[in-house]
């Protein structure tokens, strides 16, 4: 199930704009790109028939259905979509406050513990030296393949940042976790810190 909010002003809003559409049956799809991450941006989008993935949730309302994208559910929990009539004709407005970090619970996937860790106490120090660190896969074999970026990009002391200080953090906080793997181009040294 998915914990989102469509204020009856939206609705409203949403379903003009359904109804100027030149398809029987378009509807909406709410999804989440680049969940998880700082550039995490909730976006809605029509829907023609047929156009729902594999894996979405369907909310029925009044006037239209509402598909959001499965893998972005626990990124759209508690999220809320309003719309504010003004003089210059309103504004729809999108809060999804998960959409950077899904709240965990004893379902969530691997993915997603390596990426609150990674979002709440590594990122932060990293953040001091202009650096970060995002997820680009988890192995089945259990490691988790990482990119840095910004100052940490070309930095002569990413290894012993990979090493003792981001591996050493998600291992001892993720069970099953084997250790990591950077798979960043070092050899860009045009935003490094050092």
């Amino acid at each position: 199930m998915v914990n989102v909010t469509i204020t009856e002003s939206a609705q409203d809003y949403l379903k003009g704009l359904l109804e100027k559409q030149d398809t029987e049956g378009v509807n909406i799809r709410m999804f989440v790109a680049n969940p998880g991450t700082p550039t995490a941006e909730t976006c809605i989008a029509y829907c023609k028939p047929g156009e729902a993935q594999d894996g979405d949730v369907k909310l029925t309302f009044d006037a239209f259905d509402a598909y959001f994208d499965g893998e972005s559910v626990p990124f759209l929990e508690d999220a809320k979509v309003d719309y504010s009539p003004d003089r210059m004709g309103g504004q729809l407005t999108i809060r999804a406050p998960n959409s950077k970090m899904p709240q965990l619970n004893e379902n969530s996937s691997v993915e997603d513990h390596i990426k609150y860790v990674l979002y709440n106490e590594v990122n932060p120090g990293l953040a001091a030296h202009g650096g970060n660190v995002t997820l680009v896969e988890y192995t089945d074999d259990g490691y988790a393949v990482l990119q840095f970026g910004g100052g940490c990009q070309g930095c002569s002391a990413v290894d012993m940042t990979l090493k003792q200080g981001v591996e050493k953090t998600l291992v001892e906080r993720i069970p099953g976790l084997q250790g990591v793997r950077d798979m960043t181009d070092h050899t860009d040294r045009s935003q490094a810190y050092y």
